[in-house]
């Protein structure tokens, strides 16, 4: 009877949130295929269109710790409309701007999508509160709600192509992701359950200073990398300075008796080996994709290594990683019950060293890249379902938004670092080039399971039976 109920945080529900996450991967995997069209539109080199990532990845490392944190005071689905209705804005602005600042901002102000996701999960676990098996329902339903941002991704790739060659023009191809935002906009008004319970508690307006202050500084001097190169002292000095403001926003947090961030939950043995693998996590899930596809896309003959496929026939190899990821996605949750959430992290991180590590030595044909890249899919699927479920678990009643929202923060700090590195490395040794050096390559491969694997030492911290329900707990036993 428990695991009936366990299953039924709400069909509508879900299914309401299953089309948003169809919608956040769908923007995800829409714009990639699209860039050079985009330059050209906008009459900009193509690697001026690197700058959109930048702004949107820095615009969402600061708005999702103060909108998470909204969305616990005042409710979490009003939050999340809110943030549809700027984002469908701002993608609309992308389709009818023609100058490359407005362009910039309109990209920027996109990634407030990326709260989308903990606000969903802290709505799925306050919708599962009083079922016997609620951290189960979470991973559940959290589960499906992922797959479907990766079925998002896929189709929007796919559809970017479809939708390039079906129409004449530019912003006719840019307003197919602007409909379905405001469809977002509908499905949210229409279909997710305002059920907040007032919190009491205010914003922390001087923490949420210092910690924007920290991330502007580190996110921006790792995108100054890339730009100024490594050699420049500018970058260096900001995010140092960065990682100094920590100290004065740690010590408020710590006085505060409604910290935007509660430090205190933060380092339990439940909390801080969750948030630590989403930071190391990021490395690879967002760092390591672009190049993957420029190492297939090298020429063997010429460069002596690489596969030497076009753009169109390195679609096996992505789509074989995001397909495993749509299914590591779904198979997380039931995985979990029979091994413990615990040991589901950490098998899952060891999956992503596995698949990352093998690429050092399999990596000469299509088939052997597709096998590696599986695993590694397989491992990071579960691993983007179930950091924010085990965030939610492990977080005090009504500071579930906050927490899941601190994974995709961490996450995309790691990304940022990685894109900075692995930007480093793979020009190394290829000054006379325009590919990149297979030294380069290797130290991403080694980097991105390097740091899983570090990832999976840290989650031994965690307590036994954490994120575990207890009526779950005679069956994971057995």
């Amino acid at each position: 009877m428990g695991r009936t109920r366990a299953a039924s945080v709400g069909a509508g529900l879900v299914g309401a949130l299953v089309f948003v996450e169809f919608v956040s991967g769908f923007l995800q995997g829409y714009y990639t295929p699209l860039a050079t069209d985009i330059a050209r539109h906008l009459d900009i080199h193509d690697a001026d269109v690197n700058w959109f990532e930048a702004a949107q990845l820095l615009l969402s490392a600061l708005c999702v710790p103060p909108l998470s944190k909204l969305g616990d005071l005042v409710g979490h689905q009003r939050v999340l409309l809110w943030s549809a209705v700027l984002t469908a804005v701002a993608t609309w602005g992308i389709a009818l701007s023609t100058s490359f600042t407005s362009y910039l901002v309109f990209w920027a102000l996109q990634g407030i999508f990326t709260v989308w996701l903990p606000l969903e999960v802290a709505l799925i676990y306050r919708r599962s509160a009083g079922l016997p098996l609620r951290a189960a329902a979470t991973r559940k339903a959290t589960g499906v709600i992922v797959a479907a941002l990766q079925a998002g991704a896929i189709a929007g790739a796919l559809s970017a192509g479809v939708a390039s060659a079906a129409f004449g023009s530019i912003w006719m191809v840019l307003a197919v992701p602007a409909v379905l935002t405001v469809g977002v906009v509908v499905v949210i008004k229409g279909f997710v359950p305002d059920v907040h319970e007032p919190q009491r508690g205010s914003l922390d307006g001087l923490g949420l200073l210092w910690i924007s202050s920290s991330l502007l500084l580190v996110t921006g001097g790792l995108s100054l990398v890339r730009v100024l190169g490594v050699g420049s002292a500018w970058p260096w000095l900001a995010i140092v300075l960065g990682a100094a403001v920590l100290v004065p926003f740690c010590r408020h947090e710590l006085r505060t008796a409604d910290p935007i961030i509660d430090l205190r939950v933060m380092r339990q043995p439940a909390m801080w080996p969750v948030q630590f693998t989403a930071l190391l996590f990021g490395v690879s899930v967002l760092g390591a994709q672009i190049p993957l596809s420029t190492f297939a896309q090298t020429d063997p003959a010429e460069h002596g290594y690489g596969l030497g496929l076009d753009a169109s026939s390195v679609a096996p190899i992505i789509g074989g990683y995001v397909l495993s990821m749509l299914v590591g996605a779904l198979l997380f949750a039931r995985v979990s019950q029979r091994l413990s959430p615990r040991n589901c992290l950490i098998g899952a991180a060891g999956m992503v060293a596995l698949g990352y590590g093998s690429l050092v030595a399999l990596h000469d044909s299509v088939a052997q890249m597709i096998g590696c890249m599986v695993v590694a899919g397989l491992g990071s699927g579960a691993l983007v379902a179930a950091l924010p479920a085990a965030a939610a678990a492990a977080a005090p009643e009504g500071r579930t938004a906050v927490a899941t929202g601190l994974t995709n923060t961490t996450k995309t700090i790691g990304g940022s670092f990685a894109s900075c590195v692995f930007g480093v490395a793979l020009a190394a040794g290829a000054a006379h080039s325009t590919a990149a050096s297979l030294s380069g390559y290797y130290t991403v491969w080694i980097v991105c399971s390097a740091t899983a694997l570090v990832a999976a030492v840290g989650l031994t911290f965690v307590p036994r039976l954490a994120f575990a329900d207890p009526a779950g707990l005679e069956e994971m036993s057995r």
